[in-house]
Formats: structure tokens, C-alpha cells, sequence
């Protein structure tokens, strides 16, 4: 069990992310967590008002299994499997989120600065960020994940240029909104 409470080298996982993808494309299927929600969204009979969502969502049920996968997993992982050792952090990286007020992490994944001050400020900032999450996924076709792992597993060229713009925004917001916001 402590095992699986630690980190994995990167060559573990990556090598089982590997095995999946290649299962996937042996099977002819795609990996993407943003279609799930069209997948939700046609269970509710909502094709009958969207266009969009008028499609069969019954060939898409392994994906939603992986989404309950993700979220049990993610359960399991923060309440049986937590580990107590502290996140390691570059010392410049530290600099920088103190520069924007955000304190140290202390062995926590999420910045108490976003997620435990509940100002309207941050909950519109959270909101808002979820639209252009979901906008920005629906508008390239696929989310990172769909497109980063199962998009360039498949050497789709869309792909590729959908994942230099995550990097190119992820940059950008990085060095130029970010500040702005804090």
C-alpha cells in the first residue's frame, strides 16, 4: 500500500499511458474527457433542442466509465492513498507566487489564495475560468488530454497544432494575465 501512496517515475506512468493508448487505437477507439460531457448532455434528451447533441451516446459508454474512473480514482488517491510528504517546488517558483501574495503550498496541491479565500472575486475568477475551459475544449475539437494523448498517439496534425496553442496560452497566462489577476 505505501507504494502506491508515493509518486511513480515518470517512465511508470508514462509507459502505462503508452499501453492504454495503444489498446485504444488496436480497438479503433479515442481518448478525450470533454466529449463525455456531449455524451451527458444527449443522455438527457437534450438532441432534441441541439442540434449538437442529437447523436448516439451509447457508443461512447466505455468513455464515461473512464470519467467515473478518474473521479473513484481521485476519491481513493485523497482519502486512502495520501501521501503526507511535502510538494517539492523550484525556490524561484516560491519567489513568484509570493510576488503575486499566493503563499507556499505546504504539501497541498491547490493554492489556498484560489480555493479557500471564497470572495466573489475568486468565485468569479473560478466561474469563468470553467467557461473557457469547456469553450476552449469544444472550440479545438478536444481537451488536452484528447488531444495531447490520444490526438498525437494517433499522429493527427490538428492535434499537434491544437497542443502548441494549450502551450502558447498556458504561457501566456503563466507570465502575462496571471500577474494581472493577483
Amino acid at each position: 500500500m505505501e507504494y502506491l501512496s508515493q509518486t511513480w517515475h515518470w517512465s511508470i506512468s508514462g509507459f502505462l499511458i503508452g499501453a492504454v493508448m495503444l489498446l485504444l487505437i488496436y480497438f479503433g477507439k479515442t481518448f478525450g474527457m470533454s466529449s463525455n460531457l456531449r455524451s451527458l448532455c444527449a443522455m438527457t434528451g437534450m438532441g432534441k433542442y441541439v442540434p449538437f447533441f442529437d447523436w448516439d451516446w451509447k457508443s461512447q459508454r466505455w468513455n464515461l466509465v473512464v470519467v467515473l474512473g478518474a473521479m473513484f480514482g481521485g476519491f481513493l488517491a485523497v482519502h486512502f492513498l495520501h501521501s503526507d510528504s511535502n510538494v517539492s517546488l523550484n525556490p524561484k517558483t516560491i519567489e513568484q507566487l509570493q510576488s503575486l501574495q499566493i503563499d507556499e503550498p505546504n504539501g497541498k496541491m491547490l493554492p489556498d489564495a484560489l480555493f479557500n479565500n471564497l470572495s466573489p472575486q475568486n468565485i468569479l475568477l473560478l466561474i469563468l475560468g470553467g467557461f473557457l475551459i469547456g469553450f476552449g475544449s469544444r472550440y479545438a475539437g478536444g481537451c488536452t488530454s484528447g488531444h495531447a494523448i490520444s490526438g498525437l498517439s494517433n499522429l493527427q496534425l490538428p492535434s499537434l497544432k491544437a497542443v502548441i496553442g494549450f502551450f502558447i496560452g498556458g504561457l501566456l497566462m503563466a507570465h502575462f494575465i496571471l500577474p494581472l489577476i493577483f
